[in-house]
């Protein structure tokens, strides 16, 4: 079972399923584990953490950062994608005493880092990776904008287009009713002249 700390109470932040415990280490080998299913924090004694034969493509911003007493990550056997979300993982591992531990820790994808270790990939590489991703988030975010300032422009040609045909009906029915009084004039003075 997990881990238990004297008096028999299990830690607030016990053993995360689906992983077993013992003692400090956390044990997820073959757990097929996703990168939406992978524990979001683990108990903060733990010295050995085994994340190997999964399905992991990245680990969370931040997931070891919370470990003081972390002496070891097993990751071998998971397909790692290097693009944006590898450079937690990476600046991660650059900072281990041991790096020889996670020369096995390699990339799955893109095709052209498949194969590299993840530890000695430079930030440009793996940011080179993400760029087609940012140029096409960027491309559409032209484009809607693009748009949305093409639709404020009908908008104002319309809004433009109605003031003047208003004004036009208004100057139209000025000229109606002042034909209205002057016509009514000339039919009053008329009515008079009969009478008289």
């Amino acid at each position: 079972g997990c881990f238990r700390p004297p008096g028999g109470s299990r830690k607030a932040s016990g053993c995360p399923a689906p992983c077993r415990c013992a003692a400090n280490v956390v044990d997820c080998i073959s757990t097929e584990l996703t990168d939406d299913g992978i524990p979001l924090s683990f108990s903060s004694s733990t010295s050995k953490l085994f994340l190997n034969n999964n399905y992991l493509t990245f680990i969370p911003k931040g997931l070891f950062d919370n470990l003081p007493n972390l002496q070891a990550v097993y990751l071998r056997g998971n397909p790692w994608e290097c693009t944006c979300n590898i450079l937690y993982l990476r600046s991660w591992l650059q900072w281990q005493e041991n790096r020889t531990l996670y020369r096995d820790v390699v990339c799955s994808a893109p095709a052209h880092l498949q194969g590299r270790i993840i530890t000695y990939l430079s930030e440009e590489e793996i940011i080179s990776s993400c760029q087609s991703w940012y140029c096409g988030v960027a491309l559409v975010a032209q484009i809607c904008l693009f748009v949305f300032i093409l639709v404020q422009a009908i908008l104002l040609l319309l809004v433009v287009f109605y003031i003047c045909r208003f004004q036009q009906i208004a100057m139209e029915a000025r000229r109606t009713m002042a034909e209205l009084y002057e016509n009514t004039g000339l039919w009053e003075s008329a009515r008079k002249d009969s009478i008289d």
